[in-house]
């Protein structure tokens, strides 16, 4: 009789084991960023972003001037007011001030803002792209490369597969530093 259990337990080990050891699954990495910068709707958004930016600065730039005119016009006329008149341009233009300070934050927010909004169709496309990688080739984990301490040096990388997926070129391969 104990001979009977240590084999049924030794039985269960085994089949616990191949159990275990069928169930290990595929895990690859790949690199978004570079896969991103490859996509020719990139450029396009780094464009609009870049023009978006532009605007935004000039906008501030205008307000900035007439700050400026006002100022300048404040002394320039502050001689021949009323000291109430004074008062209330005074006040006008620390909240011109007031307003104007917070304007790179603001353009910041803004930015960023328009930065998310125009790289939401970019990051659902190369999203769709990886699940397909990931399910054709059996992939149960898919991490970002900047997450993985130590790197493969073979396998794992499905960076070429989703560049296909997409249509995309091979980056140029970097060259090795020169030896001297």
């Amino acid at each position: 009789m104990k001979h009977f259990f240590s084999i049924i337990l030794l039985s269960a080990g085994i089949l616990g084991f191949s159990t275990q050891a069928g169930a290990q699954q595929k895990i690859g990495y790949i690199n978004a960023d570079e896969i991103v910068q490859l996509m020719p709707e990139a450029a396009t958004v780094q464009s609009q972003l870049d023009q978006y930016q532009q605007s935004l600065y000039q906008n501030a730039q205008d307000k900035q001037a007439a700050l400026n005119e006002a100022v300048a016009k404040f002394y320039k006329d502050s001689a021949t007011m009323s000291p109430s008149m004074k008062e209330v341009k005074r006040t006008e233009l620390q909240k011109q001030v007031q307003d104007l300070s917070g304007e790179d934050q603001k353009i910041q927010n803004q930015f960023e803002q328009k930065r998310q909004e125009l790289s939401i169709p970019i990051q659902k496309k190369l999203q769709a792209a990886i699940e397909d990688v990931a399910k054709e080739n059996g992939y149960a984990y898919i991490i970002t490369r900047e997450a993985l301490i130590i790197v493969p040096a073979t396998g794992g990388d499905i960076g070429p597969l989703v560049r296909k997926k997409l249509g995309l070129k091979e980056p140029a391969a970097k060259l090795p530093a020169a030896t001297k």
